[in-house]
């Protein structure tokens, strides 16, 4: 089995050592962006760094340059040619536990490595009644996520999706959800993180002319939908052919639409 790829790890636009990610293995207390980088440019790159400045001030109460935050990148992607998959993580060392209501100085950590190819087989995914906590935030309380994706995996499904207390659908593990009733795309009206890859779904929509809208979806009644996906920053489109006992059409016309309304987003350079 090939080994996987060694990412490049950077804090503050330098080499990261050991003992910089000591407080953040300790702490985990944090929020981060995910991004695939191709030919020095991202899709949503503006779109990510307004969601990095937003978070850093809610959770530390401290603004942070986003042309820093791109220099940062620039630096860390620097004479890499292929496509990358990117992780920017904003926590702080100067964070104290024992007294979180001061303001404290971002750090940032970016991680580099080759994209893997996105699997294109729909996924079959099973639901859970769970909100994140702050689900607007990407922040780096994972363990919910991953937990529950295991459970659905052990029940025989490929991943989980997560219902509020009256059942209706918010988000999945780790990406946004979307439906197709036949005339257009519905997204769940419910505590979710806005995604970029969603909301650069919605931009090409838009430009196509194709309905787009968000509204509350009862899992009670999501069979009267025609197909579904997931969207994230690795897989712009994926198809999802169950959720529970639900079945739905793995439309491959419709997937190649929602991947050009993905793309038709220009990359913007680093």
């Amino acid at each position: 089995m090939p080994e996987s790829p060694t990412p490049k790890v950077e804090l503050n636009g330098s080499a990261a050592t050991a003992a910089d990610l000591r407080h953040l293995v300790q702490t985990n207390y944090g929020h981060f962006s995910a991004m695939r980088v191709q030919d020095g440019g991202v899709r949503g790159l503006d779109l990510h760094l307004a969601r990095i400045a937003a978070s850093t001030l809610e959770l530390f109460g401290a603004p942070i340059d986003a042309e820093h935050v791109r220099s940062c990148l620039r630096h860390a992607i620097a004479g890499n040619g292929a496509t990358l998959s990117v992780r920017i993580n904003i926590f702080s060392r100067a964070l104290n536990r024992d007294n979180l209501t001061a303001a404290v100085e971002p750090d940032i950590l970016i991680t580099a490595m080759p994209a893997a190819t996105p699997d294109p087989a729909p996924v079959r995914v099973k639901s859970f009644r769970y909100t994140r906590t702050l689900a607007h935030v990407k922040h780096v309380g994972t363990f919910p996520l991953f937990h529950y994706r295991r459970l659905a995996q052990l029940a025989g499904f490929d991943d989980a999706v997560f219902v509020d207390e009256n059942d209706c659908v918010e988000e999945g593990s780790i990406w946004n959800i979307g439906f197709f009733d036949g005339d257009g795309i519905v997204w769940p009206d419910a505590p979710q993180l806005t995604g970029v890859s969603m909301q650069l779904l919605q931009a090409g929509l838009a430009r196509r002319g194709i309905a787009s809208s968000m509204r509350t979806v009862g899992l009670d009644s999501i069979d009267r939908f025609r197909s579904a996906f997931f969207t994230n920053s690795g897989t712009a489109v994926r198809m999802i052919s169950r959720i529970d006992d639900a079945e739905f059409e793995v439309d491959t016309t419709l997937e190649a639409t929602l991947l050009e309304c993905h793309d038709s987003n220009t990359l913007q350079t680093v």
